[in-house]
């Protein structure tokens, strides 16, 4: 059951209860339906801080100098800071909707232990699919530049890398 519902009828508990009580318990109880009433509106709106994330199987710097590109050269955005070691770009997003007004944007590029890069776009005073957008045109740089993603690298689900390969010419 989704979590709005189960807020919902709640409520609805709480408010019905109410109104059954003796009248000395329903403001203390008016109070718990106000609270209830809150956190059902805060459970169920929507998260400001969205974010749109994808996972880039061509490696670390790849994904860096294709994210850096994209926002500088093809978008014409300003970038304001960024830090390739930490992983993060920082820049003024612009957009048709929103006048000549910049806002905030980032990207982050989040290493992961299967050298796969999971890149995270966050501009939040805009709507998500202005982030999704972004994403997108990443993923299609990306493929351009680069060709079809690597596949993915299977690691052993004991921890241990793969035996060496002998050859031809190694021992058994």
């Amino acid at each position: 059951m989704p979590l709005r519902a189960v807020v919902r009828g709640a409520a609805r508990a709480l408010v019905l209860a109410s109104s059954r009580l003796v009248p000395t318990a329903a403001p203390a109880l008016g109070a718990v339906t106000a609270i209830g009433v809150v956190l059902a509106i805060t459970a169920t709106s929507p998260d400001a801080r969205a974010k749109s994330a994808y996972e880039s199987t061509y490696g670390y710097d790849r994904t860096w100098t294709a994210g850096l590109r994209l926002v500088r050269v093809d978008l014409a955005l300003k970038v304001t800071e960024k830090d390739e070691t930490n992983g993060y770009l920082l820049f003024d997003y612009k957009s048709s909707e929103g006048g000549s007004k910049a806002v905030p944007g980032s990207m982050e590029f989040i290493r992961s232990k299967d050298g796969s890069v999971k890149v995270l776009v966050q501009i939040p005073q805009m709507p998500r699919y202005h982030e999704q957008v972004l994403v997108d045109h990443l993923t299609r740089k990306l493929r351009a530049e680069y060709g079809d993603p690597p596949a993915r690298r299977k690691q052993d689900p004991s921890g241990q890398p793969p035996p060496s390969d002998a050859g031809a010419d190694g021992e058994p």
